[in-house]
Formats: C-alpha cells, structure tokens, sequence
C-alpha cells in the first residue's frame, strides 16, 4: 500500500510540479469521468453479451446429446445385422471345410502310400545290394532308407512298418556281417586280390559311416585287436618277454605302420584307425612291462633299464609329434651334452652315447615320415602319450639313484684328492676349484635325470644330491687345522691351541669363501629343483638342512683361524711376564714383544682382509679383539712385580697395542663397520689401562682408585694387585681390611668365579667339534654359543652365519646377556 500510494503521489507531482499548473486540475478530472464513463459502459456490454452466449450453450449441449442418443441406436441395429450375416457365412462355408479336410487327408495318403512304396523298393534293393557285397552302392542306399524310415516313425505300431524296420535292421546286420568277415581275411590273400580287396574294403567304409557309430568303434576296435594279436603273441614268448627287447616293441610297431600304409589309406582319414592302434600298443605294452617287472627275481640291470627307459621316452616322444595337436619340445632337448673329456663312471655316460648314436642315425628316417603323415595328426585328440609307458619304469629306478650316488660320491672322492687347497695369486673368485666341479657333476645328474623323469626318482635323487654336499661339508671341515687332542692336551690347557701358518691361514679363508659359495649354490640348486619337479613335489624339496651345514664350516673356520692368530701370540704374551717390570728405572719405546705382536699382525692381516669378505673380515676383528683385550688384561696378574716406572711403561705399551688394533681394519684395506670396530677394541684395552692406573696409584688411595675405575673387580683381584706393587703380605692385610671395611660391595661372588673361568677359556681357545671332547665347562659353553649362533639364520634369506653377525654386533654395547660373552669372556 506505500509503495501504491507512493507511486500515486510521485504521479501527481509530476503532472503539476509547479502551483502554476494547478490551473490544469479541472480539464484533467473531466477527461477522467469521460473515461470512467466508457469503462462503465464496456463492462455493461460485455455482461450483456455473456448473459446471451450462455442461452445459446444450454440448446447447442441439448442439441449434441439428441445426436449421441440416436448414433447409439443405429450401433446397435448393424451389429444386429452383423451376427445374422456371420451366421449366414458359417452355413455356407460348413460344407466347403468338410471338402478341404478331406482333400487334405487324400494328400497325406497319397504321400504316404508312395513313400511306402519307396521304402519297400529300397529295402528290396539294399537287401540285393547287401547280398552281393555291392559296399558302395549300398552305403547311399541306407542312408535312402534311414531318410525314408524317418518318415514312418510316427506309425511305429502298424505291422506292416514295423516288418519292414526289423527287415532294415536284419539287412543292416548282413552288411555289419560281411564287412567283418571281408576285414578278417585282410593280408591272406595274393598280391592282386588284396588290392581288390582294399578296394572293396575302402567302399565297405562308407557303409559302416553309413551304419551306427558303434558299428565303426567296434570295427576299429577289431581291427587294432587284429593288428596286435601277433604282436602280443611273439613279445609274450620267453625269447622276447625281457626288458633288453624293449627296443625291439618299438621297431614292430615302426615297422607295421611303414607296411601297411596302403591299408591306412583304405581307412577314412577322420577315423585316425593308426592314431588308434598306436594307443592300443602303449596300453598294451605297458601291462607286459609291468608283467616283465613284476617277474624279474633281482634288481634290474641298471644299463638295460636306462636303455629301455631311454627308447621307450624316443617313442613316447615320436608319438607325441606325429598324433599331437601341438609341437612341443623334447624332454631330451633340454640336455646338453657332457664334457668327453671327464672321467666318470663310464656305465651310464656309454648307454647315453649309445643313444645319442643311434637317435641321429634314424633321424633322417623320422624326418621324412613327417611329411607323409602330417595330414593324419590328430587335432585336440586328448590322449597323452608321454608317459604312457615311461611311468611303469619310475617303481623300479632306485638302482639308477643309486648307481647315481656311487658315482656322485667317486667323483667327490676323486676331487677331493685331486684338489691343490691353495689358489693361484690371479685368482677372482679365492674359492676351490672342487666346489664348483661339485656342483658341476650334480647338474649334470640332475639333467641325466630330467632325460628320464621328473617324478620322484628325481625327488630321491635330490636327497644324493643333499648327502652329496653334506659330505663336502664334511671334507671341507677336515681340512681346517686342528689343535690338541687327547687327555693330556685338555689337562695341560692345549686342547684349544691350533698352529697355523700362512699358508694354514689361506687356506681357512678358502674354506671359508668355498662354503659360502655352497651356500648360495645349494639354495640355487633347490630352487631349480623344484620349479623342474611335479608341482605336488615341489614342497619336499629343501636345502636348508645342507646349507646350516655349510653355515657351521664357515663358523668353524673363523674360530679357528681367530685361535690360530691367538696360538702366534703366545710366546709374546709369555716374554712379557718375563720382563722385569720391578725394575725398570726408565720409560723407553714401546716393548719387543708390542713389535712382534704388531709384525705378526701385519703379516696375515693384509692377506686376510685380501681373502675374506667383509662381512667375515669383521667377524674376524671382532672376535680377535674381544680375546686380545682380556687376555692382555690377565697377563698383567701373570707378571711378578711391577713398579711405578714398569707400570708407565706397559700403559706406553697398552696403548701401543691398543694404537695397533685400531689400524687392522686400514691394515686389511677393509673399512666397512670400523667405527663401531673401534669403539669396541678402546673400551676392551681401557681395562688394562684403568688395572695399570690401579697399579700407578699411590697405597693410601689404592682401593679408592681400584673401586672407581674397576667397579667389577674381586677382592683376590684386589689383592694380586697389591702383590704386583709389591707390598707385603703384613701391609696387604692392613690395606685389605680397609678395603673390606669400606662396604664397597665388591666380594667373591659368582661373578667373580665366572670372570676366573672365562679368563681360562680365552687362554684356552675351544676346539672345532669333532676334534675332540670338551674337557671345561667354560669351553664348552662357549662352543655351545656358537654352535646354536650359527643355526639361528636357519631358513633365513641370508647364510645363518650372517644372521649371527647381526646378532652379535647388536650385542656388542650389551653389558649383559649371553651374546656379550662371545665379545667379553
């Protein structure tokens, strides 16, 4: 309403913005009311006019519904008068169908009469036909009849078709008869008969195609039955019946189907009767092997059988190209031929170069059969020959794995005993070269196998495969030097003592790279195996067992070429208890005995590191540190007195030793971990240095000095030290009871007891197993340790060994825990 008003107001100033155009107020209301009046008078007509129009509807709606009323009507009358006309049709057509209806009937009749007539006509003919053998003729005559006959199949119970259908069936088996008889008398007659026979037994095909199809299987059948009678006949004979007549089965049958190529083309292609007869003689020829097998009183001769086996697969294999819907390759082409120039065991290698003879001599000969048959490969035909007859061999191969076996284990002894145990200084791989003539002979083994079978004689030959490496394993751990043995080596503390030179120390590193190759090769070999292997095999084919046994040689050579190292120690560990450290009155240059440790150490660390891995170089420092340092720590108890100035003197001299540890690595040319490698030997060596601080400090701060710096000491360590600064027992006392009355907590514990033995077990290195029995609880711990490390990687990605090794450095910073005492005996 504002906005209305508003609108009415703007209006209005604009028509008289000013008091001058009021004077226009009275002409504009008159033009006004004129207007009102118009609009008035429009409204007044436009409601007369509607008033009118809506008369006028009411009549026109009357007027349409008088219309509707009468259409209604006449809808009705001409449907009245439709019924009537239909009526009127159906009367004068009801005699019009009953004529058509019979019209049709007479047809049907007719036909059938004369239809009749033909089938009486053709089974009179087909009988003449049947009667005189008229074999072509009569095979598109019962394909007339059987046309004809289908018509009648609706009037099955009329006598009179059911004579003539038992008439067809009782002529259908004249033919069936016949043709029989006239392929049973197939090879007996002339030259020139037979080939009238052929003839009429190519025609006698098309009727048996014209016949049931059991009709055919049971002909083909027969015939194959026929074929092989005369077969089964001789190789059934005692002459025959033996396993070194195996290649004479496959001549006859090679031979039968060369012979009688004539009466395969009298045979329709798509019959595949040679296809048939082919599978006829695998089946058969089988159930004789396994008679043969079943008969034989001993084993079989392992030549014979692998020279059966080997023909039989040559077969199997020339069947399978010549019926097969796809070329596949020879199981025989994946064998590449052996080295002439090895000396084996000549008894498989001379059946093979048989074989291999007598295959290319007949190679042409099968080349040229191809063309020939080609058109006769069975497409999809399903039948497998490979096989079919090889697999009645794989019972009866456990004489060829073991003939296998002896012949693996003559060559490993042959290598082992040929085997130089050194290497050339050219060398790449400073592993021995019967390593891999080992694996060499394996896998030509292994592919001797697949030749023949890949079931489980392959299986059980995997197992030799396994013992084989095992008794490398065991070779290789022969070899490693050995310490001393017996009662009295154990008794006097030589057990552990092993003398290595360098060329001992070569050849460990050797041992040690041979076994790591093993490692990864066994794992390589079995993993061949099984993708080879039959996939339900498969699982059972594991080298784990082998390879932790090539894990323990690695472990071994490190220990004892770790003890070797130790044993070139000994005189210098002795010459320096027998220094009179009580009597120096200077501090010079560092000992002789620091010069030798350092010469013997620059000797073999430099070949070492060349030789190893890193990974096994470090395992070496590390274990060398770990005995070093506390040995060099106990041999300060084994000297006799030593004086402020001695003391001086051997802190220069541990920090010689210790200056000369931390160069092995650079010393080895071999970097990799020597940060942690370092930190290691510096706090190994700050224990001689902390126990020489000891021996430096003046007697009244003594203990103080002894409880802060070897927090872990005994009070008979204690004690040893003041007889080192050579106190007397009467002073000794006195300090010792102060000692004591200081509640430092140190006391003869277990710990104590343990730190005693432990120093007695890194005197005396343990012994590799096998060496001898363990003769300390302390060594044979130790060797226990070790021997469950080295086992810990088991079925890892890595060697065990290396598994080990991540242990153990993780170990390293540990100040408790039974990997510690591996770095801290």
């Amino acid at each position: 309403m504002e906005k209305a008003g508003s609108g009415t107001v703007e209006y209005i100033n604009k028509m008289f913005p000013t008091e001058a155009s009021l004077s226009g107020v009275e002409p504009l209301m008159k033009k006004i009311h004129n207007e009102i009046r118009v609009v008035d008078a429009e409204i007044l007509g436009a409601v007369r006019q509607q008033s009118t129009s809506g008369t006028k509807a009411k009549e026109d709606l009357a007027a349409a519904t008088s219309a509707v009323k009468e259409l209604m009507f006449k809808v009705r009358e001409i449907k009245t008068k439709a019924e009537q006309s239909e009526t009127m049709v159906q009367e004068i057509c009801r005699d019009i169908k009953k004529l058509d209806f019979a019209k049709k009937h007479i047809t049907t009749t007719i036909t059938a009469l004369h239809r009749l007539t033909m089938l009486v006509s053709a089974i009179e003919q087909l009988q003449v036909m049947a009667s005189k053998r008229q074999y072509k003729e009569a095979a598109a005559q019962v394909e007339a009849v059987n046309q004809l006959c289908s018509h009648f199949d609706a009037y099955r119970d009329i006598p009179k078709i059911t004579e003539l259908r038992d008439k067809f069936k009782n002529i259908k088996q004249i033919l069936k008869s016949h043709v029989f008889s006239d392929f049973s008398s197939l090879g007996t007659g002339k030259d020139a008969e037979e080939s009238n026979l052929l003839q009429q037994l190519s025609d006698a095909c098309l009727v048996v195609d014209a016949l049931e199809p059991s009709v055919r299987e049971e002909l083909v059948k027969n015939f194959c039955n026929w074929e092989l009678i005369s077969y089964k006949q001789i190789f059934e004979g005692a002459e025959l019946a033996k396993l070194d007549k195996t290649e004479r089965r496959y001549a006859w049958i090679k031979r039968r189907l060369r012979t009688n190529e004539e009466i395969w083309k009298t045979f329709p292609a798509s019959w595949h009767v040679d296809y048939l007869i082919c599978i006829q003689f695998c089946k058969l020829t089988r159930t004789q092997l396994i008679e043969i097998f079943q008969n034989l009183k001993e084993k079989p001769d392992v030549g014979t059988l692998l020279l059966a086996l080997q023909r039989t697969i040559e077969f199997e294999e020339e069947l399978a190209e010549k019926f097969g819907s796809s070329s596949t390759k020879s199981v025989m082409s994946d064998i590449e031929e052996v080295d002439k120039g090895e000396n084996s065991t000549q008894i498989v290698m001379d059946i093979r170069k048989k074989y291999e003879r007598k295959l290319a001599a007949h190679q042409g000969n099968q080349d040229d059969d191809k063309d020939a048959n080609k058109d006769l490969a069975v497409p999809g035909a399903g039948f497998n020959f490979r096989g079919i007859i090889s697999s009645c061999f794989e019972p009866h191969l456990m004489v060829y794995v073991e003939l296998e076996e002896r012949t693996l284990m003559e060559h490993l002894e042959k290598l082992v005993q040929d085997e130089t145990w050194h290497m050339d200084d050219g060398s790449q791989t400073n592993i021995l070269s019967s390593s891999m003539q080992v694996f060499l002979i394996i896998r030509r083994s292994l592919k001797r196998c697949c030749a023949l079978t890949r079931n489980q004689t392959l299986l059980n030959l995997f197992k030799v495969f396994k013992r084989v490496l095992r008794a490398y394993a065991t070779k290789l751990f022969m070899k490693l030097p050995k310490g001393g043995l017996g009662i009295v080596a154990a008794a006097t503390g030589m057990d552990g003592h092993i003398k290595t030179s360098d060329k001992d120390e070569r050849l460990i590193c050797y041992i040690v790279n041979t076994a790591e190759y093993c490692h990864k090769t066994a794992g390589e070999l079995a993993e061949n195996v099984s993708k080879i292997i039959d996939a339900q095999l498969a699982d059972s084919v594991d080298m784990s067992e082998v390879q932790d046994e090539f894990s323990s040689v690695i472990t071994k050579a490190l220990v004892t070429l770790v003890h070797g190292v130790e044993t070139k120690f000994e005189v210098e560990m002795a010459a320096m208890t027998r220094v009179p450290w009580g009597m120096l009155e200077s501090v010079g240059d560092q000992s002789g005995y620091v010069n030798s440790i350092n010469m013997i150490l620059s000797g073999c660390v430099p070949v070492l590191g060349s030789l190893l891995s890193p990974v096994y170089f470090q395992f070496f420092l590390d274990k060398l540190a770990s005995s070093l340092g506390p040995r060099f720590y106990l041999n300060i108890f084994k000297c006799k007195q030593i004086s402020e100035t001695g003391a001086q003197q051997m802190l220069l001299d541990t920090q010689a030793v210790k200056t000369i540890l931390l160069d092995i690595p650079s010393l080895g040319r071999q970097a990799i971990g020597a940060a942690g490698y370092s930190k290691f030997v510096s706090r190994e060596m700050s224990k001689a240095e902390a126990l020489l601080k000891v021996i430096l400090s003046p007697i009244d701060s003594v203990a103080d000095t002894y409880g802060a710096l070897l927090p872990e000491g005994t009070p008979s360590e204690f004690q040893r030290i003041l007889e080192l600064k050579g106190l007397k027992k009467a002073d000794q006392q006195t300090i010792l009871d102060d000692f004591n009355k200081r509640g430092s907590g140190i006391s003869e514990s277990p710990m104590g007891t343990q730190a005693v033995q432990v120093a007695h077990a890194v005197a005396t290195p343990v012994p590799p197993p096998m060496a001898g029995p363990p003769s300390a609880a302390g060594i044979a711990s130790r060797e226990d340790v070790l021997t469950r490390a080295a086992a810990l990687g088991r079925g890892a990605a890595t060697t065990g060994f290396k598994r080990f090794l991540a242990l153990t450095e993780a170990a390293k910073d540990r100040k408790d825990g039974p990997f510690r005492k591996l770095f801290n005996p």
